[in-house]
């Protein structure tokens, strides 16, 4: 495999490093690329009106002729997000486990995009070949089914990819983590091992998933005269699975609610991911046909999300459900950091409907805890460690487990979405920076919101406008009509009358300096009437609304 070559590997993330979301990373040698994962961000509060963020690919434009394909590790919107947008431009192949490339042709389809691009299903311990390297699929677990750690072999050596991993040793459907295949690529010698960090601050081992269906057992026991209704992750397919074998135990009829949940659950039953008993599920349109104590309802809003199923019922604006006093709501997630006002919102407002709430024990996380991530590190004994996926102080945390476990700080490389890393068994080091950024999403407008955008859009938000409305006469630029004040979001028009008049009393002051001087050029009369009724607005009521003069001409 290995050439003499005096080349390095190149390792860019172009994004997912210090958030959880968008992750994106390319492996470069030579006139090789290929990229792991493709995914999203959701936008922070000070994203007014974005939808989605994804991340910047000029690096991946610029050297669109190196670039040879995505390979991505499981179906989590993070990871998989940004395809329909990124693959417009950078159309290559996508290499992925069955269940995987299932979800992304979802979203292809609904994107128009299933006959443009090339999509190929791997199986575990398979490998591909592009360009100079070749990428094996290796088995993990995770909180959706059909998880993968890479490993890629280059020239300048082994780099190991875990994905999003757990090491579940009794999964709910199909195989434990493959830890031979990593002891025996470790045995090989390894450059360098990329591993999850989401949970490194978390001392032990993660439970098994298995652990939530017990959970779910106990729950229904002691909930038999009710109706339940259970929120979680719409892509948490072992999860469902689970809620619906209880269900089937205690003989109750399931309903599915929510788009992306309805969507992935046909996915997963048509691949054969999900076996759901015959005469189980039944349309939401059937719930008045059964007692309450006989259905269970499994829904998307598990985040608190404004317009997902759970959050539309808690607010009484769901068009078939409504909450009763008596409804057992189960969350079966955990909140996102960032959400937890939200969640901690919809809670309430169930509560407040009489109904009982249980939001403890029924989750279990899909990422490795410190004893795992150690145990990962033991069987792959890389060179190299660079940790990946989590925030600052994640990454940080899988820092000083590599720390214990007899890493050099210099072995040990904690980057920033753009760094590029070059490495080869004899050193590694940042070597450069490559563009990185957000790119904002807004309904069908993809990067055409950018900063200056939000910025008067917070403006707006925070205070407000004024439009004055004039008529000028052509020529001899007299004023005909106004000056009219129009505010939206200001002051309420009706109580502050007298405010507006002397408001009004300030433009035509200004007016009158304007004709007087024979200023007719309209951009500097727009600039006095912004400046003198700025400086009023903010004498008198200390606020900055923003003035849009408007000046048509007869």
């Amino acid at each position: 495999m290995k050439k003499k070559t005096n080349s390095k590997l190149k390792i860019i993330p172009l994004g997912g490093l210090e958030q959880i979301g968008m992750n994106i990373t390319a492996f470069e040698f030579e006139d090789s690329i290929i990229v792991v994962d493709c995914g999203l961000s959701f936008p922070e509060d000070d994203m007014l009106g974005i939808d989605l963020v994804i991340p910047d690919v000029t690096y991946l434009r610029e050297n669109i002729d190196k670039v040879k394909g995505f390979f991505i590790t499981h179906g989590h919107e993070d990871h998989i997000g940004a395809i329909p947008y990124i693959l417009r431009d950078i159309n290559v192949p996508i290499y992925a486990t069955k269940l995987t490339i299932g979800i992304i042709d979802n979203k292809l389809r609904e994107h128009n995009m299933l006959t443009k691009v090339k999509r190929k299903v791997v199986k575990y311990g398979q490998h591909i070949n592009l360009g100079c390297f070749r990428v094996e699929f290796i088995k993990t677990n995770h909180s959706i089914q059909d998880a993968a750690a890479l490993a890629i072999y280059s020239p300048a050596g082994i780099v190991v990819h875990t994905g999003d991993f757990k090491v579940d040793y009794t999964p709910v459907f199909g195989d434990a983590i493959d830890l031979q295949r990593f002891g025996e690529i470790g045995k090989k010698g390894v450059l360098a091992l990329m591993c999850d960090s989401t949970n490194a601050e978390r001392p032990g081992f993660t439970n098994s998933e298995r652990t939530v269906g017990k959970t779910f057992d106990n729950i229904f026991a002691d909930h038999k005269n009710t109706r339940i209704i259970i929120a979680t992750f719409a892509s948490n397919v072992d999860r469902v699975q689970q809620i619906i074998n209880s269900a089937y135990k205690f003989g109750r009829k399931v309903v599915v609610e929510g788009r992306s949940m309805v969507n992935i659950i046909s996915t997963a039953t048509e691949l054969g991911y999900l076996h759901i008993p015959e005469n189980t599920l039944i349309d939401i349109e059937q719930l008045k046909d059964y007692p309450d104590e006989q259905t269970v309802l499994i829904t998307t809003g598990s985040q608190g999300e404004s317009m997902a199923a759970l959050s539309r019922m808690a607010a009484n604006l769901h068009k078939k459900v409504t909450i009763k006093p008596g409804d057992t709501i189960i969350f079966s997630s955990n909140p996102i950091p960032g959400n937890e006002k939200a969640v901690s919102n919809v809670i309430n407002e169930l509560f407040m409907k009489g109904a009982e709430v249980i939001f403890q024990d029924a989750h279990v996380s899909g990422h490795a805890c410190r004893e795992e991530i150690k145990l990962i590190y033991s069987l792959v004994k890389p060179k190299y460690a660079i940790p990946v996926h989590g925030e600052y102080k994640h990454l940080k945390a899988q820092a000083s487990i590599a720390r214990e476990l007899g890493y050099n700080k210099e072995n040990i490389f904690i980057l920033s979405s753009g760094n590029v890393l070059e490495l080869d068994e004899n050193e590694a080091k940042v070597t450069g920076q490559v563009p990185v950024g957000d790119i904002l999403v807004d309904g069908l407008g993809v990067g055409d919101v950018g900063n200056i955008v939000l910025r008067d859009r917070q403006h707006l938000a925070e205070d407000g406008i004024i439009i004055v409305v004039m008529t000028l006469e052509s020529g001899s630029g007299q004023v005909l009509a106004g000056p009219d004040i129009v505010s939206r979001g200001f002051v309420y028009v009706r109580g502050a009358e007298s405010l507006m008049d002397e408001a009004k009393q300030v433009l035509e002051d200004v007016m009158d300096y304007c004709m007087d001087r024979n200023i007719t050029d309209w951009s500097k009369i727009k600039t006095e009437v912004k400046e003198e009724l700025s400086e009023f607005v903010w004498k008198k009521t200390k606020r900055r609304p923003m003035i849009m003069p408007i000046i048509m001409e007869v």
